[in-house]
């Protein structure tokens, strides 16, 4: 079997960095991709992809990334799903295995 996805675009906003009850570092990131077509009206729509980092990955992308960076990612698709009422919602995240920083942030210029 296989689970994997590429992705390739945006930060919308900066990833927050926290632990989990273990010790372990997660982030999440809000991924802006654009289509590869048009729509009806000449516009390329853009999805946005809900992307976990998990240990360095994740504090990495939380030094280097900012609103805008290029970033590809390799991952994989997890499935959640919540019940309310008597609906089912599936929903979808990709788990980042690998960030690849196709633009950086600037470095603040150092005083003396």
């Amino acid at each position: 079997m296989l689970n994997q996805c590429v992705l390739v675009g945006r930060v919308l906003e900066m990833p927050r960095l926290q632990k989990t009850a273990n010790g372990n570092k997660v982030a999440s990131l809000l991924l802006e991709v654009d289509r590869s077509f048009k729509n009806s009206e000449g516009i390329i729509e853009k999805d946005v992809f809900n992307i976990q980092l998990w240990r360095g990955i994740a504090e990495t992308c939380c030094d280097v990334c900012t609103p805008g960076s290029l970033i590809g990612i390799k991952g994989r698709l997890q499935a959640f799903n919540t019940q309310r009422e008597e609906n089912t919602y599936y929903n979808a995240e990709v788990i980042a295995e690998r960030v690849s920083f196709l633009t950086m942030k600037a470095k603040e210029p150092q005083t003396n």
